[in-house]
């Protein structure tokens, strides 16, 4: 909480030349029309809905109180001063002029203050929605972490407890089971170092255009290194297409979600990955002819609720969770969707865009 009040002053307070920049650019402009209509209308009624609209933006746009309190006060000097009667005076004798000079500041102040609380809100909603996931992506990691080990654990101990009456081969075994184990681990920390990469509040994507040809190459290659005889078929434009992306994110939800047609598609005979252009996107897909996805799993299957179900699973099954929540993200952070379906031919597919245009 005392963390929490610290930051609030700081941005009660915050001082920065762009918000300057910002407030001052704004406020000329305004000042300006307002010039421009009283020479087309003769008229000055307009005039405070139009520092209204000022200030309202100058709240928006910068990241304190004081701006929007700031343009309140000059607004409303401006626009008694300069676009009231009488012009370049300020008569607080007249009648009525107080309260046309309290009235403008009221509410400037109001929209002010409103503005700036509805995007702190904002700030807010977005924290908790992090920490929310992190709790979620938590959950599904304890789960995916606890399987591999038990198995490692209970490898390593038949082999150092029977390892006179074990035949070379069943040792051979249990190792192999061993490092696939650990494997899967190393998968699921690079996942999770991912998605902090993703949700920290100083990370930013660096797009590059790659051509999508050589990043479904490098995929695909990273994932045949791991399922050697998975029947993986590739599907590109004739056309060369460049997208702009970080290529190591891209390359890992591609091979999360191969690697998901596998591990969870049951009996795949044949893995299709394509891509297309659609407009101002570019769309990928992943799908099999495996078993496809549960009518009850599928609703919220990229939502939190997995993560529920993935808890709830004493079978000894790798969940799916953290892999599609590391899609998600990353494909949420280069301003795309994602979105899976079972296929009318039977099997999964899972599909994602990446706009063409940098936004």
């Amino acid at each position: 909480m005392k963390q929490q009040r610290v930051q609030k002053k700081v941005s009660l307070i915050k001082l920065t030349w762009k918000d300057c920049l910002i407030t001052l650019g704004i406020l000329t402009l305004a000042t300006f029309f307002c010039f421009l209509l009283h020479q087309w209308e003769q008229t000055d009624s307009h005039v405070p809905l139009v520092f209204v609209l000022a200030i309202l933006l100058i709240s928006r746009f910068t990241n304190s109180y004081f701006y929007g309190m700031l343009s309140s006060v000059i607004a409303v000097v401006e626009v008694n001063y300069i676009f009231t009667y009488p012009y370049f005076k300020l008569n607080f004798t007249l009648s009525g002029y107080p309260i046309t000079f309290l009235a403008m500041f009221s509410v400037s102040l109001v929209v002010s203050m409103l503005t700036t609380q509805i995007k702190q809100q904002e700030k807010i909603r977005t924290e908790i929605e992090k920490e929310q996931m992190r709790s979620n992506l938590l959950r599904a990691v304890s789960h995916d972490i606890r399987t591999p080990l038990t198995s490692i654990v209970g490898a390593v101990s038949a082999i150092t407890e029977n390892h006179d009456k074990l035949t070379e081969e069943k040792t051979l075994s249990l190792l192999d089971d061993v490092k696939e184990e650990a494997q899967w681990l190393v998968r699921v920390v690079e996942n999770l170092l991912l998605v902090t990469r993703i949700d920290a509040d100083s990370a930013k994507v660096e797009k590059e255009p790659e051509p999508v040809e050589e990043i479904l190459a490098e995929a695909v290659g990273k994932f045949k290194k791991r399922f050697p005889g998975a029947p993986v078929r590739i599907e590109i434009p004739e056309e060369v297409l460049f997208v702009p992306m970080d290529a190591m994110l891209i390359e890992q939800v591609l091979c999360n979600l191969l690697e998901n047609s596998v591990l969870h598609g049951g009996v795949v005979s044949d893995i299709l990955l394509n891509v297309r252009k659609e407009g101002d996107v570019a769309l990928f897909c992943v799908q099999d002819n495996g078993v496809g996805i549960s009518a009850e799993v599928l609703p919220r299957l990229l939502s939190e609720s997995i993560y529920k179900e993935d808890e709830k699973k004493a079978d000894g099954k790798r969940s799916m969770g953290i892999g599609l929540t590391v899609c998600n993200s990353i494909i949420r952070a280069h301003g795309g969707w994602v979105k899976a379906y079972n296929r009318k031919e039977g099997g999964a597919a899972f599909e994602f865009s990446l706009p063409l245009k940098e936004g």
